[in-house]
């Protein structure tokens, strides 16, 4: 089934270098610290666990020091994924995570602000 989610991206300039930012974006051991209270992998499947309950996502894509990709298992929105991607500006250097998620419309802001709070406690970690 698919349901009319809407497409959104969020950019974080973050004060890390590609390598150590892709290990806090790609670990089970790097995501518990700032995204979910605890991650496990087994193969492709990635299982998320926030206050008790957990969700599960395939990993569906990835590139080092640059992207990875995951699809939440229990979406029926085919279409939908969300995407942690690395870009560094060639003049500056400086260093952006930019999310790629999908949420429904009355729940965009919301999903926004869940983002931008998981990404300040990303920023305490890495001192950005």
């Amino acid at each position: 089934m698919v349901t009319d989610k809407v497409k959104y991206e969020l950019e974080f300039v973050v004060k890390s270098s590609a390598n150590l930012l892709y290990k806090y974006l790609a670990s089970p051991s790097g995501l518990s610290e700032w995204f979910a209270d605890n991650v496990n992998s087994r193969g492709e499947i990635f299982t998320f666990i926030w206050d008790g309950s957990e969700e599960q996502a395939k990993l569906i894509g990835k590139k080092r020091d640059q992207f990875i990709k995951f699809k939440w298992i229990e979406d029926d929105d085919t279409a939908s994924y969300f995407e942690f991607r690395i870009e560094i500006d060639d003049i500056t250097k400086d260093v952006a995570l930019i999310i790629t998620d999908f949420a429904d419309e009355d729940e965009l802001e919301e999903s926004k602000m869940l983002w931008e709070s998981q990404v300040d406690q990303l920023h305490g970690l890495i001192g950005g």
